[in-house]
């Protein structure tokens, strides 16, 4: 009876897993811009937590609680499901007024995955996954959205995400510009660091060059 239990609730969880990545899914698809966005910071996510795992005890976190930050990765962009089309789709840079609406997928992001994970029992995945949707722009200099935090104000799975989330956004076509040369999007991070990237983990991403590479031209080649 109770293997029974546990394979159902392995089956619900999985479930709701694959219904949370769903909607992430529909999400981009609304995107002109994105293109596979979440495949591809999804991946990086995973194996730069891999890499964090040798440093943990520097962060003052745990293998498990780098492991949810991977798996909560792909819900980062949920709240673009409540940004209007006209802005979403647009096919060029935002004025100022509209770059202020966009911003307001952070603080939705945070209120949908709050609602999606409501009975989730592990409380933790649910706090780090809200906290990526939410603080994900945010920069270590205090200059980011949408509450200005800095340095470890941010929680560290946002800080974490920040890293994977410039990476891909410099990386790859953009309706308005040519994707930048995997070097020159390498450079953006080691630049960025002390400013919009907690320098210790800017120094770990640069370290995990190789197989960072390895995720973009695989999937590049697809």
């Amino acid at each position: 009876m109770e293997k029974e239990v546990n394979i159902k609730t392995e089956k619900l969880v999985h479930i709701k897993d694959s219904m949370i990545l769903g909607m992430a899914d529909m999400v981009e698809n609304r995107d002109n811009n994105t293109g596979d966005h979440i495949k591809r910071t999804s991946e990086v996510v995973k194996i730069f937590s891999e890499k964090l795992m040798e440093c943990s005890e520097e962060f003052g976190v745990n293998d498990t609680f780098l492991a949810l930050v991977a798996k909560a990765a792909p819900m980062h962009d949920l709240g673009k499901i409540s940004i209007d089309d006209a802005i979403l789709r647009k096919p060029g840079k935002y004025e100022p007024e509209e770059f202020n609406e966009m911003k307001r997928h952070t603080s939705e992001g945070a209120r949908i995955v709050e609602s999606l994970l409501e009975n989730v029992e592990d409380k933790e995945f649910v706090q780090i996954a809200t906290n990526i949707a939410h603080y994900h722009h945010e920069k270590w200099n205090g200059k980011g959205y949408p509450e200005g935090l800095k340095e470890t104000e941010i929680p560290l799975c946002a800080r974490i995400m920040a890293v994977a989330d410039v990476f891909d956004a410099v990386s790859m076509n953009r309706c308005y510009r040519e994707a930048l040369p995997l070097e020159e999007c390498f450079a953006i991070i080691k630049d960025g660091s002390g400013e919009d990237f907690e320098p210790l983990l800017a120094e770990i991403f640069l370290n995990i060059r190789d197989k960072v590479e390895e995720v973009y031209h695989e999937l590049r080649t697809e």
